[in-house]
């Protein structure tokens, strides 16, 4: 049902047959998470907020902690502190994730961290390395719950091809609740629906240029 599969940019993706979809763009899977989520989201965010010394996200479809970990090493080199929840209804096993080839994008240090940890965030937050926390929460997103707002939020479910539940009004919605004001949202999709959806819960929406493969993709920012 799962397989690895190498990417145009060199690195490994996964391809989840049930689902009929890979878990990061076969144009590039290290080329995307950079592009949508660490240039577009993380890297926007702190251009845009200066004065901050710390960040937390919240990503929908944590997946093979791809995202999680170019975001981790980001922020050690920027010297940012990184609150990070990840939700994840399926988790990949520690099997799977140790084939994914993605030591070769992070410091040792973290990845040996992450692998040594994985099972244990399910249960409760952990700091992997000084001031870079991970939690991973097992639930549909429409079951997750929260006290946290987060400064930005990674969405990166399965294409609503496949995923049509992810992206419909209700799980928008309840994924901008716990969206900070002047907080960003940022996905690699783009698509009618989910801008109005967007526009109608309060948000800025803008398109900006996508990852190899797609012409445009999504951010919003909570007015």
């Amino acid at each position: 049902m799962l397989e690895i599969v190498k990417t145009a940019d060199g690195s490994n993706t996964i391809f989840n047959s049930e689902v009929g979809e890979h878990y990061h763009s076969k144009h590039g899977a290290a080329q995307e998470s950079r592009h949508v989520f660490i240039k577009a989201g993380l890297s926007y965010f702190l251009e845009n907020n200066s004065a901050a010394t710390s960040v937390s996200i919240l990503e929908v479809g944590f997946g093979t902690g791809l995202n999680f970990l170019l975001s981790a090493d980001f922020c050690v080199d920027k010297g940012i502190m990184l609150d990070y929840t990840g939700i994840e209804a399926y988790p990949l096993s520690l099997e799977m994730i140790t084939q994914t080839g993605y030591d070769q994008y992070v410091s040792q240090q973290l990845w040996q961290k992450f692998i040594a940890d994985y099972e244990s965030v399910f249960i409760s937050p952990i700091e992997l390395i000084p001031n870079r926390k991970l939690q991973i929460a097992i639930c549909k997103l429409l079951d997750f719950t929260s006290k946290q707002q987060y400064d930005i939020i990674y969405f990166d479910a399965f294409a609503v091809a496949h995923q049509p539940e992810m992206w419909d009004e209700a799980s928008i919605s309840h994924t901008i609740q716990f969206l900070k004001p002047g907080g960003v949202f940022v996905t690699y999709a783009i698509t009618g629906n989910l801008k109005r959806a967007l526009k109608a819960l309060g948000c800025k929406v803008e398109k900006a240029p996508g990852a190899p493969g797609k012409r445009e993709m999504l951010r919003a920012v909570k007015m």
